[in-house]
């Protein structure tokens, strides 16, 4: 089992939008009322209960950052996918500390 996460700290991920690398891609665990108010632009909304029914939609040879509100639930999807094979980063301190651009559906 592995329990070590690899992170990237929210400026480490504003950089990266901002200079449209396609390094990563985003996915925000948290859940549709936590989501209307608003996400990283670019982020695929997948709340933390549906990612093992979801797993079909990731890719093995894809980066992921996954988020949530304070890093706790994306923690343990990173966890999760890392046990199945993917390569996952945790957004350290979540959207609290994101400071980014956010959309809103």
């Amino acid at each position: 089992m592995i329990d070590e996460v690899k992170e990237i700290t929210p400026e480490m991920l504003e950089g990266l939008i901002e200079t449209n690398s396609n390094r990563y891609e985003i996915i925000d665990v948290r859940e549709d009322e936590e989501v209307e108010q608003g996400m990283i632009e670019g982020a695929q909304h997948i709340p933390l209960q549906q990612i093992p029914e979801s797993i079909n939609k990731f890719n093995k040879e894809t980066e992921y950052v996954i988020v949530c509100r304070s890093g706790r639930r994306s923690h343990n999807a990173c966890l999760y996918l890392q046990e199945h094979g993917y390569k996952v980063r945790n957004l350290v301190g979540g959207m609290l500390e994101w400071n980014g651009e956010v959309i809103f559906d």
